[in-house]
C-alpha cells in the first residue's frame, strides 16, 4: 500500500475528459483501489477544479467534482501550520508558482510516496517527504 498524492489535473481528466489522459487516470484510479493505495489531494485541489464549472455557471459538473472529493477512497488534506515552512523552501528557489508549492508541500507533510502530475514543471523538483514525483503517463503502476 503507497500514500499516492494526485495534483488537480488528474481529476480533470478524471471527470471532465475524453481523451487518452482520461483514460489514464480512470485506469490509475483502479488499479489504486485494486492494490488498496491511500489516495491523497488538498483541499487546494478542490478550489482549483471548482473555478472552471463556477466560471461557466456549470453547476451540475461543479457538484460532481465535490461528490468525488467527498467520496470514499479520498482524502482531501487541507494546508496545515506545519506545510507553510515547507511551502516557504519550496518557494525559496523562485520555479514554482504559489499553488503548486502548496500542493507539494500538503503532500511532503503528508509523507506521500508518490506525487503524480502531468505539470512538467514539477517533475524535477525535489520535496522532503515525497519520495517520487512523476506523470501520469510514467506511473510505476
Amino acid at each position: 500500500m503507497s500514500r499516492i498524492f494526485l495534483d488537480t489535473n488528474f481529476f480533470i481528466y478524471l471527470i471532465e475528459g475524453d481523451s487518452p489522459q482520461a483514460a489514464r487516470a480512470k485506469y490509475l484510479i483502479r488499479a489504486f483501489a485494486s492494490r488498496k493505495d491511500q489516495i491523497l489531494t488538498s483541499v487546494m485541489s478542490l478550489g482549483e477544479v471548482l473555478v472552471g464549472p463556477l466560471r461557466h455557471e456549470d453547476f451540475e459538473l461543479a457538484q460532481r467534482y465535490r461528490r468525488i472529493f467527498r467520496g470514499q477512497g479520498i482524502t482531501v488534506l487541507p494546508f496545515v501550520e506545519r506545510a507553510a515552512e515547507a511551502f516557504a523552501r519550496i518557494r525559496l528557489g523562485g520555479t514554482v508558482r504559489p499553488p503548486d508549492a502548496i500542493q507539494l508541500a500538503t503532500a511532503g507533510t503528508a509523507q506521500c510516496d508518490l506525487f503524480l502530475t502531468n505539470d512538467e514543471r514539477l517533475l524535477g523538483v525535489t520535496v522532503p517527504g515525497i519520495q517520487f514525483i512523476t506523470s501520469f503517463d510514467k506511473a510505476p503502476i
